[in-house]
């Protein structure tokens, strides 16, 4: 990494907009993101199929993001997080939301000392790289809201007293869309601290073939091995936010986002009873940032349309608000997505 300071040294003295020296960002970020390579080998030894998802975790760890997991139940997301903390060798800790779960479950609290006379903070799970928020929609809004300061701050305060969060610090949280009695669904003001929403499938026939034998296997599971630490993350965020990104593809991320404020002014007028708030400045940066990551794991110094569109839906699909009307005639976020798409001009 000792050419990032460099890199960055020269583009901190152009002028906005102008195009760095391609060549030499390019040769940068091949270099810095061959440990992205191992890691999804790694992955794949543990997880069969589900790619997109995997891509998404990276994203998200790479663009100093938090991520969302909706999916019904074994579909290794669990599992996918667990594998991603132990390939990059960081502290990993699960919290199950439930009903009773109390705020001081996750941040820590204060503890009386009999011997000392005197109170002292004890941490609780959140102080770590990866947390794990499983069921997040299962425990009350009380304790999901005691998230937001460390999702947005990365800090923690108990008593009074505020805590900095270990780096990376990432929130990756599941939640199961069929069962929806004892849930408590996410304010939107809770939604939009996650930078990506992913949807997850079935797996396909063969891959689920390779599933079974995997779990059944004499030898065990596969274990993953450590191919990175919390420090090269920590540099490697750095070197995606250098990552160039010309003012045309600027545009086209902002058309995307007030196509959904303003829907008539792209002849999407029919979407305007569908929609009762578009997406907040929050997600033109976070697709921004997701647009670079997402180049830097295809090994390439600058984001071009196709980075924007590969992670649109994963970055927008949680920050539309639908009418009644719109689920009435079931209308999906992912179709006014598709919809924006197809209308929005492509530089």
């Amino acid at each position: 990494m000792e050419d990032t300071q460099a890199v960055g040294s020269d583009q901190k003295n152009t002028q906005p907009g102008a195009t760095p020296d391609m060549r030499a960002l390019n040769d940068l970020i091949i270099k810095e993101s061959a440990f992205i390579d191992l890691i999804k080998q790694e992955m794949k030894k543990v997880i069969i199929g589900q790619e997109h998802m995997g891509d998404r975790l990276l994203i998200a760890l790479l663009a100093d993001g938090h991520i969302l997991l909706e999916g019904v139940p074994g579909l290794a997301k669990t599992l996918a997080i667990n594998t991603l903390s132990k390939t990059v060798k960081a502290d990993f800790s699960r919290v199950q939301f439930t009903p009773d779960l109390l705020p001081a479950d996750l941040v820590g609290t204060t503890i009386y000392n009999a011997k000392t006379g005197e109170f002292s903070n004890k941490k609780g799970p959140l102080f770590a790289n990866f947390v794990l928020a499983d069921e997040i929609n299962r425990a009350p809004a009380k304790v999901q809201s005691a998230l937001l300061e460390s999702m947005q701050e990365r800090q923690v305060t108990i008593a009074e007293k505020t805590y900095p969060l270990p780096k990376p610090f990432m929130v990756l949280a599941t939640q199961n869309p069929v069962e929806q009695e004892g849930t408590y669904p996410l304010p939107e003001a809770q939604v939009d601290r996650f930078m990506l929403k992913v949807v997850l499938d079935y797996p396909k026939r063969e891959e689920e073939k390779l599933i079974i034998r995997n779990n059944i296997a004499a030898g065990g599971f596969p274990t993953p091995n450590q191919v990175c630490t919390p420090d090269d993350i920590v540099k490697a965020r750095e070197v995606v936010r250098q990552i160039y990104m010309d003012e045309k593809i600027e545009k086209y991320i902002v058309d995307i986002v007030y196509a959904t404020r303003e829907p008539e002014e792209f002849n999407l007028g029919n979407y305007s009873r569908m929609i009762t708030f578009g997406a907040s400045p929050r997600a033109s940066i976070s697709m921004a940032l997701a647009a670079k990551a997402y180049a830097f794991i295809n090994h390439r110094g600058y984001v071009i349309p196709e980075d924007v569109r590969a992670v649109c839906k994963d970055v927008m699909r949680h920050r539309i608000g639908l009418s009644y009307e719109a689920e009435a005639e079931n209308i999906t976020a992912e179709q006014i997505i598709n919809e924006i798409l197809n209308i929005v001009e492509v530089p």
